[in-house]
């Protein structure tokens, strides 16, 4: 069995981790499995805890996740076991992150919307797009003085399958929270509408540098969910996807 690890950008403190376990034959689908973590040079010093399964949208696929804490940077191992089997992974945590962390002010930098072009999709590769979701910039939800759930995805062009739904998660809390919070979605490509399916032609937003996501280990153009509280700062971040409920529950206690 082999771990993949969806997160990616490992920091010393509190943070989500989310991660696959594979076979051979298939995906490992079990409902939960256990976590140790330690450092490398004193594995006597483990802690554990459980990561409960999360399907992806349609169904093929899904990761686990649960919440870690990495006292120290350096290097850790990781060991995750389900009842078929365990798998063990060596990660670097750093000190902190370089992308925009849990706590700290956004920056101030506005995503275009449907005030800035002559057609939706120069705004998203999304097929079927939320027009909600671009009525606003990030500037503009900090400035309202309430909580915001800012998704970078790239919908139709992201390489794993899961960035559309993760866009199409984000409408879904939206409509049971539109009156509570501001949702954005900035794609992760400048011109969109000009890829017609070669990223050759593609050319970053702003906002990916601005955000730091270019910084994360082997970074493309995979999803990052924000939810920022009502005071401007980062109550919660994703990286990779997460389900409506994970949302649901970071929103309510910004709220």
């Amino acid at each position: 069995m082999e771990a993949i690890l969806a997160t990616t950008d490992l920091r010393v403190g509190e943070q989500r981790l989310a991660f696959l376990l594979v076979t051979d034959q298939d995906i490992v689908r079990e409902p939960t499995a256990s976590v140790a973590w330690a450092p490398v040079d004193d594995t006597a010093a483990a802690r554990t805890a459980t990561a409960d399964f999360r399907e992806w949208p349609l169904g093929s696929r899904g990761a686990y996740a649960t919440e870690v804490d990495f006292d120290r940077p350096g290097a850790w191992r990781l060991d995750l076991t389900v009842g078929i089997g365990s798998a063990s992974v060596v990660v670097d945590v750093a000190e902190e992150s370089a992308i925009v962390d849990v706590g700290g002010l956004p920056p101030f930098a506005a995503n275009k919307t449907l005030a800035n072009v002559d057609r939706i999709e120069q705004l998203t590769s999304d097929p079927t797009p939320d027009p909600e979701l671009y009525t606003q910039t990030i500037p503009q939800a900090l400035i309202a003085g309430r909580p915001a759930v800012v998704v970078f995805a790239t919908p139709a062009l992201c390489t794993s399958p899961t960035c559309g739904p993760q866009v199409d998660t984000v409408s879904q809390l939206r409509e049971r929270r539109a009156a509570q919070a501001a949702f954005i979605h900035v794609e992760v490509y400048d011109n969109p509408a000009d890829i017609q399916g070669d990223l050759a032609n593609a050319v970053y937003s702003p906002l990916v540098d601005a955000w730091g996501f270019t910084t994360a280990p082997n970074w493309f153009n995979e999803s990052w969910t924000y939810v920022l509280g009502a005071d401007g700062r980062v109550a919660a971040r994703f990286e990779g996807f997460a389900t409506v409920e994970e949302l649901d529950a970071a929103l309510a206690a910004a709220l």
